[in-house]
């Protein structure tokens, strides 16, 4: 029988759950190096390992829904954190390139689960508490992906790498073991339309669980300024250690740049969530944090060892984007399921966008020998980042833009 959680638990199962949704990827950039030169593998291997985070976040992505609507959400959310913890284990002790992948796969395929179906987990669970159980969402993973990085610089010698891999295990240990106390007493938490005073009738409840997203422009702008985000996310993720590297600026440098960018995301998981639940109109933060995004690759593409540091500052800043965009999901959706079908749209289609841009960069990269116009493209696409998160801002519930209520509104008009 499912039971209330209290608060506690609440708070206890999902800091949990969001730091370890960002370290067994980004403590990966750093070591590739090192990865690639003990497996032998070539180069046009990295843009194949920088990408796996998005193309495997959509796939897994477009399953998490129907999965959780199977299982529950709560079911489905440990599962990937149970593949979570065997990729994490296992990947960094073998010894062939191939096992490395399909474990990578492993760790990547379980946070996607946890990436995608925590928001309407919180949603469905945390009720009054929603807005302080999302602000600490956006916090660990803002911590998850400061940490990440930092532990290239925790171990030195021959099997360095290995072991800045493998210490992101005791998180995930924690993490089922946590989950495992949560799962007896939520039962089959499959997401629904909602109580009777956010669903009123059974023919809205239909259009909300049927009707197509891709149908509300909302959900596809917020679609796409996820996406762009991403992609900056995961480029700078697998890519920003050897931008600085390649441009005369030490490794120790490099990966403390890269966790800046995580710990300003953090102040942004911080205040982002409750900016979105207060204020009414949100479209100057994406402009905003977009621009500074778009200042940061310029500054790395004009004077890269200069001041280094301050690019990934506004890198940072700029991935603000990222728990605005997340914050945004359950803002702008008003039942649990539409929150839930929300997240499997926005987060798979979103992070295939964010998949093809750190492959096309490694190839490009490997063709041209040069960072300056990626550094340039990025700036561009930044700046279109900023356009559809401005619209995507926009004070519009998604839920009614499916039920036709939206469009019967304005003809009013």
């Amino acid at each position: 029988m499912r039971k209330n959680l209290t608060f506690l638990l609440l708070v206890t199962a999902v800091v949990a759950a969001a730091v370890n949704l960002r370290a067994g990827i980004a403590s990966l950039g750093p070591v590739l190096d090192a990865v690639l030169d003990t497996f032998g593998a070539s180069g046009s291997l990295a843009g194949a390992i920088t990408a796996m985070p998005g193309i495997l976040f959509g796939v897994m992505g477009l399953a998490a829904v129907p999965l959780a609507t199977r299982v529950g959400l709560s079911r489905a959310l440990f599962g990937g954190m149970v593949l979570t913890l065997v990729g994490l284990a296992l990947r960094p002790w073998v010894g062939d390139i191939s096992l490395f992948l399909v474990l990578t796969a492993c760790v990547v395929g379980g946070i996607a689960l946890g990436n995608v179906l925590l928001p309407a987990w919180v949603k469905s669970h945390g009720g009054r508490h929603a807005v302080v159980l999302m602000t600490l969402y956006s916090v660990g993973l803002g911590a998850s992906g400061a940490l990440g990085p930092l532990s290239a610089m925790w171990f030195s010698g021959g099997d360095a790498w290995r072991w800045a891999l493998a210490v992101w295990t005791v998180l995930a240990v924690v993490q089922v073991l946590v989950w495992a106390v949560v799962l007896p007493k939520v039962g089959r938490d499959v997401p629904g339309a909602g109580p009777s005073e956010v669903v009123a009738d059974a023919e809205t409840a239909t259009k909300l669980k049927e009707t197509s997203l891709w149908r509300s422009p909302t959900a596809r702008f917020l679609m796409l300024f996820f996406g762009l985000q991403a992609m900056n996310a995961y480029i700078q993720m697998g890519w920003l250690p050897k931008i600085y590297t390649d441009n005369g600026v030490s490794s120790s440098t490099a990966s403390i740049g890269l966790s800046v960018i995580g710990a300003l995301n953090i102040v942004g998981g911080l205040f982002m969530p409750v900016v979105i639940e207060r204020v009414r109109d949100l479209r100057p933060f994406p402009a905003a944090f977009a621009a500074v995004t778009a200042a940061g690759y310029v500054g790395l593409w004009v004077a890269p060892s200069t001041v280094p540091l301050l690019w990934s500052v506004l890198l940072g800043i700029g991935g603000c984007c990222f728990p605005t965009a997340i914050a945004l999901i359950p803002a702008r959706s008003r039942a649990p399921l539409v929150t839930a079908r929300l997240s499997g749209f926005v987060q798979p289609v979103g992070y295939f966008i964010a998949g093809v841009g750190p492959f096309l960069l490694g190839v490009f990269h490997e063709q041209v020998g040069s960072w300056d116009g990626i550094l340039v493209a990025l700036a561009v696409i930044s700046v279109v980042m900023g356009a559809a998160g401005i619209r995507a801002g926009k004070q519009t519930v998604i839920d009614d833009e499916l039920t036709d209520t939206h469009w019967r509104e304005l003809a009013g008009h």
